[in-house]
């Protein structure tokens, strides 16, 4: 007489891990195996892979009816990572295996070969936080389970194979928790401003930028270095602390997107191409998957050639934006994903490129000048904090093959860093996630610089986001010239930075 086996494990909907409880119970009557509580493809074919792992692994196959409920019965279930459970709850179920330990406290995971070897599967690790915080010990596959170790609370025991689970839960034969690896070893970075070659102002208008965690614009011809500015920004920004970083090594584990144990400190930044589709950036699929704007989480998002999207694909980043977040909502499930980023933007001056650059090149006509511009719309350029004019390198900066003229990263980033803490110390965040009563209270504006701004606000139409986004790039500035008050040159640069 076969009794009712329940195991734990725990489902991914979105950066969420709920607990699954899978209860197996085999009764008399024609041989039968139904996996019942919203199973999708994947679910549904475990049983053809448990089957051929239990007699590979010289078990017998129960039979009789196999009934596997997956608990709660409306929350979709997807992936391999239910095989192992499955399998254990058959044994148990069965009476085969009989465990000396008390299974309440674990949670398994790990999709199943044919011969009973255990296999990675993807989203574990909003798995392992949730399970870790409730004290369960975790059976897991031990194929990459490397990246685990940074989950300091978690009690993970990595098995190769269904028959090590089997004696480990019988007490035949021990398992080795998994030793977890908090080491604090400094980021190393591919990339360093000192290999670009001139360009100060805009090197000080990222630095702005990164500081502050403003959004930026950058407007040049072809050749004069955006790119390369841009894929250096992550040499100068705060490396990411534990919680930051696991936050977001579980987006790229769900993506099922590989990340560097040594990278994981080292701030994102995705450049996806300009075909890519809204969805991609956003997210979605069924279960809905992070996308690019999720990815670069606390990190930077680069779109080159941003006129070159889509105008319907550049719209969808206005809410993320502001909300620092995407709501996602398919007809199966909703999904919310992080998407903190910072928007660092680069264009062309014009279709051909080479409008106002000195050297007659350039012949659009003013109509294909201003199409071209507005491919990109007023909304989405009102969150834009700064905009900057890349020129073209000097030729004696281009000819200059010694560059010792040129701030390394390491220079640049103790001056952010040090502006960096001054606003957490001051309001627990940067400057850009300012509220409009925060700005008033951080930012007294003397009578002289109430008129500048009065004349910036009527010259360029400022909306008063706009306005509040002047004073939050003022703020930066102030700041990293470590000064607690804003005085008439910190509101001009930043006004120098809004077209």
């Amino acid at each position: 007489m076969s009794k009712l086996a329940k195991i734990f494990t725990r489902a991914s909907t979105g950066m969420d891990a709920p607990l699954v409880t899978i209860e197996v119970h085999i009764s008399g009557g024609l041989p039968g195996f139904s996996i019942v509580g919203l199973p999708e493809g994947a679910v549904r074919e475990s049983k053809d892979r448990v089957r051929s792992a239990l007699m590979n692994s010289q078990f017998k196959f129960p039979k009789g009816r196999i009934t596997v409920s997956l608990a709660p019965a409306n929350l979709p279930k997807s992936g391999g990572r239910y095989d192992l459970p499955i399998a254990i709850g058959l044994l148990l179920s069965s009476e085969q295996l009989k465990p000396s330990i008390n299974l309440d406290n674990f949670e398994l995971y790990g999709e199943l070969g044919l011969d009973g070897t255990l296999r990675a599967t993807e989203g574990l690790l909003p798995a392992i936080i949730a399970s870790s915080q409730v004290a369960h010990n975790i059976i897991l596959p031990m194929q990459e389970a490397e990246q685990y170790t940074l989950v300091s609370q978690a009690k993970i025991y990595p098995c190769h194979h269904l028959l090590k689970v089997c004696e480990f839960l019988q007490g035949v034969s021990d398992v080795d928790k998994l030793v977890h690896n908090l080491t604090d070893n400094q980021p190393v970075y591919q990339n360093d401003f000192a290999q670009v070659k001139g360009q100060h102002h805009a090197k000080h208008a990222l630095e702005i930028a990164v500081s502050g965690g403003h959004n930026l614009l950058l407007i040049g011809p072809p050749g004069s270095g955006k790119t390369m500015l841009a894929e250096r920004l992550p040499s100068i920004m705060p490396s990411l602390g534990i919680i930051k970083a696991l936050e977001r090594a579980s987006i790229y584990s769900v993506a099922n997107k590989p990340l560097e144990l040594n990278q994981l400190k080292i701030r994102p930044f995705r450049s996806p191409h300009h075909s890519s589709s809204a969805v991609a950036l956003v997210g979605g699929g069924s279960p809905p998957k992070p996308g690019e704007i999720s990815l670069a989480h606390e990190g930077v998002l680069f779109l080159d050639e941003l006129p070159e999207f889509p105008r319907s694909v550049l719209e969808v980043l206005r809410q993320p934006l502001e909300k620092g977040e995407i709501h996602l909502s398919r007809a199966a499930q909703q999904a919310i994903f992080p998407a903190n980023f910072q928007l660092i933007g680069a264009m062309n001056p014009c279709p051909c490129g080479y409008y106002g650059d000195g050297t007659n090149k350039c012949h659009c006509t003013e109509d294909q000048i201003d199409r071209y511009k507005n491919k990109i719309s007023g909304p989405l350029l009102d969150r834009i904090d700064m905009v900057l004019t890349v020129p073209p390198l000097p030729k004696k900066d281009l000819l200059n093959q010694e560059n010792t003229d040129a701030e390394s990263s390491e220079v640049i980033r103790a001056r952010v860093l040090k502006a960096y803490n001054k606003q957490i110390q001051r309001q627990g965040k940067t400057n850009d996630k300012l509220t409009p009563d925060e700005i008033d209270k951080l930012i007294k504006l003397d009578q002289a610089n109430k008129q500048l701004l009065e004349m910036a606000i009527d010259k360029f139409h400022l909306s008063a986001r706009a306005y509040h986004r002047i004073l939050k790039v003022t703020r930066t500035i102030a700041d990293l010239d470590n000064s607690d008050s804003v005085n008439t040159q910190h509101l001009s640069e930043a006004i120098s930075y809004r077209r």
